[in-house]
């Protein structure tokens, strides 16, 4: 299972870079800066907690495609919600962001691997590692598509598990039981408690 802690260290990754650059880059050396760049930051005695969540949070926009995350992890009921698209891009947005924005202290002892990457014209995977201060090391691939020439990320695979995929699992449990709106209303519940 993927604990918050090790999903929140790798999304945090992909938070801090810089945007101006990446249509130059290819997706591995867009992660491998962003590495370098979460390092330092993490790794710095500058600034609070709240100070480093403010810049995930003007950063974390153009590091990922939300809306291609939103879309697949509703799967099969996408086509059928066209009225609450919108409002289901915004608050998948703010739940997953915000889950993990909060855990932005917790892995200061990892260090991460770039371990390569595959390209398909317009896709990508860049592969890395997590390395914990102790246990076992943890693969985390990064999948990219190309938006407006800039390299986006539209799912984190931790030990073979897709975010993605299982945000859907989750979701599909929930719609198969009662509507959009009231997995709307659990998603801004579950957003309010993880910010306290």
């Amino acid at each position: 299972m993927v604990t918050l802690r090790v999903a929140a260290a790798v999304l945090v990754l992909v938070y801090f870079g810089a945007a101006a650059n990446a249509a130059a880059q290819t997706p591995g050396q867009q992660v491998q800066e962003t590495i370098q760049r979460v390092t330092a930051i993490v790794g710095s005695s500058a600034g609070g907690d709240s100070e480093r969540r403010d810049a995930v949070k003007r950063l974390l926009s153009p590091r990922f495609d939300w809306n291609e995350m939103a879309r697949q992890s509703l799967g099969k009921h996408w086509p059928s919600a066209p009225a609450k698209q919108d409002e289901f891009i915004v608050t998948f947005t703010a739940f997953v962001g915000n889950a993990y924005i909060g855990q932005i202290g917790a892995y200061k002892d990892e260090k991460i691997i770039y371990v390569g990457e595959r390209r398909d014209n317009n896709r990508a995977q860049v592969d890395t590692k997590v390395v914990p201060a102790k246990g076992d090391p943890l693969s985390v691939n990064y999948k990219l598509h190309e938006v407006n020439g800039e390299w986006k990320i539209y799912d984190v695979v931790i030990e073979d598990i897709s975010l993605v995929h299982n945000y859907r699992s989750q979701f599909n449990r929930v719609l198969s039981k009662s509507s959009l709106d009231e997995l709307l209303r659990r998603l801004r519940e579950k957003d309010s408690k993880d910010r306290g």
